[in-house]
């Protein structure tokens, strides 16, 4: 028995000796000079071509990718054919319009930067993505799932990619029938902007792929999307989500396997190491350059669902951030003094018993009562 007791204050006596000669490790940050190009975006086939040319940077640096503005970026076809793309805002992104191209020709991305070094990447075949056959949701473990299907009946796709975008009704938490104008508290009239209800959008920052290589037959069947948890307030009035579907190569494929494992996976020891991450396009200048980036070319389809509120579960409540509306007197204060700045707005008028005009006003701040400081009251064109 002493024995095990000796033993076990000898365990604890090297337990503390090694922790307490851990050093906190901080290890130096590369500072390289160099700055590489990324090339993002794709080939649309089929609509609007966007692409987006950024340089590399340290880590230690906290501003935004510095753009590649001013470079000269084409579609070029194996046949001779081109399409230039025009610089739009924001600096570093080219745009063409209305691509219809031929499927039976391979295309590549050529680009020459300010410094006049050439850039290109491997001619690429045309896919043409098949239609999406359905977004589909279920409320489970309190979330709503959002699923995608879809088949190809010739079984020539195999590889697919999803991006989308979502768009939520959601509501003021306070409502005001009242505004300060000129000097003075005053009824809203109809002609005043919305500021109960709103609209707010957002893109998905995922990477979305799958295949059906191991199936008999090219059908995706409910490919789990994204989630959203029941109090959320993109559930809160009215949720809509647009699909874009693009068919892959294989090697795109695979390019877009390796970038999310290195990017959206690491973290525990049970997570995959990073692995090498090759693109497809390359400095003609200097071929021992990296560049980073893949091209691909393919049709775009997409599909677009709702949810609404009252789909789902009676239980599910939404998560409503705390707003309370506090009493200003006017006794004690003017209402120029107190609205006049615009932070703080007037919710409801404040009557003594058996009075006819206000004693004062309850009150809130601005993002409580107006909710186009967290979106927009434009309502989309696509609303049902």
């Amino acid at each position: 028995m002493r024995s095990q007791r000796w033993k076990n204050t000898l365990g604890w006596l090297l337990m503390l000796l090694v922790s307490s000669c851990v050093e906190p490790y901080f290890p130096e940050v590369m500072d390289a000079p160099n700055t590489y190009l990324v090339v993002n975006g794709f080939i649309n086939a089929n609509g609007t071509t966007n692409i987006q040319l950024v340089r590399t940077q340290n880590l230690n640096d906290h501003m935004a990718p510095p753009p590649e503005s001013g470079a000269i970026v084409m579609i070029e076809a194996e046949n001779g054919e081109s399409f230039r793309l025009e610089e739009i805002y924001p600096q570093g992104t080219y745009q063409v319009q209305n691509l219809n191209l031929n499927d039976a020709t391979n295309y590549r991305l050529f680009i020459r930067t300010n410094d006049n070094k050439e850039y290109a990447s491997d001619f690429i075949q045309v896919k043409r993505s098949p239609e999406i056959d359905a977004i589909t949701w279920a409320p489970l473990d309190e979330e709503v799932q959002l699923y995608v299907s879809t088949h190809d009946p010739s079984n020539k796709t195999r590889y697919y990619r999803w991006q989308f975008e979502y768009t939520w009704q959601f509501r003021s938490p306070l409502f005001t029938a009242l505004k300060y104008e000129n000097g003075a508290v005053v009824p809203r009239e109809g002609d005043d902007p919305i500021i109960y209800n709103c609209w707010k959008s957002e893109k998905s920052n995922t990477i979305e792929y799958g295949t059906s290589v191991k199936l008999s037959q090219d059908v995706i069947s409910n490919y789990k999307l994204t989630t959203i948890p029941a109090g959320s307030e993109k559930l809160s009035v009215k949720y809509s989500v647009l699909v874009k579907q693009y068919a892959l190569t294989k090697q795109a494929y695979e390019y877009w396997e390796i970038l999310k494992k290195n990017t959206e996976n690491i973290g525990t020891l049970f997570d995959p190491l990073p692995s090498q991450l090759t693109g497809n396009i390359r400095c003609l200048t200097n071929p021992d350059e990296p560049v980073i980036g893949f091209i691909s070319a393919s049709t775009v389809t997409e599909k677009r669902a709702f949810i609404d509120r009252r789909e789902l579960p009676r239980e599910w409540h939404y998560n409503a951030p705390s707003c309370f509306a506090d009493t200003m007197l006017l006794s004690e204060n003017s209402v120029s003094d107190f609205f006049g700045n615009g932070s703080m707005m007037p919710v409801n008028e404040v009557y003594l018993d058996g009075g006819v005009s206000p004693v004062g006003y309850t009150y809130a701040p601005k993002s409580c009562v107006d909710c186009r400081t967290m979106g927009t009251n434009v309502k989309p064109y696509f609303w049902e």
